[in-house]
């Protein structure tokens, strides 16, 4: 086995290594500096060919890793990590990935079942869920599948409130193609056997096959883990059957939506991403249905940046990747010139604004655009209803106040946990309707905070 490399460590004259992230079967990752991105952290996965691999074995390992490395360097998501770059040394293989600061979601359960003693809300699994579908979305229109979907590899970033997917196992997979070339063995046409007991599908840890549908039952295991707090063997019977009904209490909606996610032949399940986002924002499949594209087509409602903190910091964060020091420079002299410019037409400026026009629109596809999510707009959010028809709470400014502190206090989780509370209760009084919110709200402290800033308003 090739040692582990030691922290101070200057990797291909460039990334010196900090400390030792992770290591499992595949290799290695670490957390590095890039001292050419002005000490930017940054990740390193490392994919060892061997001590005593053949010099032909180690090229074509090269080969195979180069041109799977290229395919994920074309991923441009903004809640998938940007692979940066893969080089080799040695006898090692790496790709360079941005560093997420953050948590994963099996860390968040474990803290929220030990500090509180629940798990998470049916609202927040549905919004959690409506947050992940797009990615795995984008990923499969992509042609490419992660096929190691887990909470241990979904992560919460510092000050962000949407998920990011970590891990691709496609990855992992290319690799044991590279250790079966080196080591002789017959490589299966049905692929490598890459994945997690408990969340990935059968046909997966079978017999190494991986659809898009593979992807969308591991994401329904994670949200079942999410509601019940338990392990996924915790939730199977002796005969493999998923019993995992018996220990939480949702709607009949969601668990038919994560049933079907979860049935065991693939031909059972969701196909797309796509269908599931349907059933999960009825409101979506009515318009189309309908043909009444106006909430489809019109254009997210913009804010100034300047009322918009953690959008600013994300373009200070990417225009400071492309162009350096002179990233804050750029964005202090269009706030100065225009305070009020909204969140589009800032992007632009900003991109007219670098030299290379390469450069420039790989700023702007780094950077996605918020959405301001808004209670009053019906055609957005899952009840049809007029306000009117809620008849316990009918102030519109009321409801207003509650979803944007709210929103200020747990992001975009906001928006779906005010609808469902108001789909299952509607006839709460005002009173009655902060106290379910505050229930909803993990954070004590939080909880707090927006239960006296709702009654400040009140």
């Amino acid at each position: 086995m090739i040692a582990q490399i030691q922290p101070g460590t200057l990797v291909s004259n460039r990334y010196r290594i900090q400390k030792l992230l992770g290591q499992g079967g595949f290799g290695r990752t670490y957390l590095a500096f890039d001292t050419q991105r002005f000490g930017e952290k940054c990740v390193l996965k490392e994919f060892i060919a061997g001590a005593n691999a053949k010099a032909d074995i180690v090229l074509k390992s090269q080969e195979l890793f180069e041109r799977e490395a290229k395919v994920l360097y074309q991923i441009q998501h903004p809640q998938i990590p940007k692979f940066l770059a893969w080089l080799t040394e040695e006898q090692r293989l790496f790709i360079v990935q941005e560093y997420i600061d953050g948590q994963t979601y099996w860390q968040i359960l474990n803290h929220r079942l030990s500090q509180q003693g629940r798990p998470f809300s049916e609202a927040e699994v549905r919004a959690w869920l409506i947050d992940m579908l797009p990615v795995l979305e984008y990923i499969h229109g992509c042609k490419i599948i992660h096929r190691d979907i887990s909470l241990d590899n979904i992560m919460l970033p510092h000050n962000k409130s949407k998920p990011i997917l970590i891990d691709f196992g496609v990855v992992k997979d290319k690799f044991t193609q590279i250790l079966a070339s080196e080591t002789n063995i017959r490589y299966s046409s049905r692929g490598s056997i890459v994945g997690k007991i408990g969340y990935s599908p059968p046909e997966q840890l079978r017999f190494g096959n991986c659809y898009p549908c593979s992807d969308l039952y591991a994401l329904g295991v994670c949200a079942v883990v999410l509601l019940t707090g338990k392990m996924p063997h915790m939730l199977i019977d002796n005969s493999l059957r998923w019993k995992w009904r018996s220990h939480v209490r949702i709607s009949d909606f969601l668990a038919k939506i994560l049933a079907k996610m979860l049935a065991e032949l693939p031909s059972d399940r969701y196909q797309l991403a796509k269908e599931i986002l349907l059933e999960l924002n009825p409101s979506q499949n009515h318009i189309a249905q309908t043909g009444n594209q106006k909430a489809i087509t019109e254009p997210p409602t913009q804010i100034p940046v300047s009322e918009n903190p953690r959008f600013l910091e994300e373009c200070r964060r990417e225009l400071t990747s492309f162009v350096g020091p002179l990233a804050s420079v750029l964005i202090e002299r269009t706030l100065d010139k225009t305070p009020q410019i909204a969140t589009k037409e800032f992007i632009k400026v900003l991109s007219e604004a670098i030299p290379n026009p390469e450069i420039a629109q790989k700023f702007v596809n780094s950077v996605k655009l918020p959405v301001e999510p808004d209670l009053l707009k019906l055609e957005n959010m899952t009840m049809q209803e007029p306000l009117g028809s809620y008849p316990a709470i009918s102030n519109p400014k009321f409801l207003e106040t509650c979803r944007r502190e709210l929103t200020s206090l747990v992001g975009t989780f906001a928006s779906a946990i005010l609808r469902d509370t108001l789909d299952q209760y509607p006839h709460l009084t005002p009173e009655q309707l902060v106290e379910t919110l505050v229930a909803e709200i993990p954070n004590q402290k939080r909880a707090e905070q927006f239960k006296e800033r709702v009654y400040r308003h009140k």
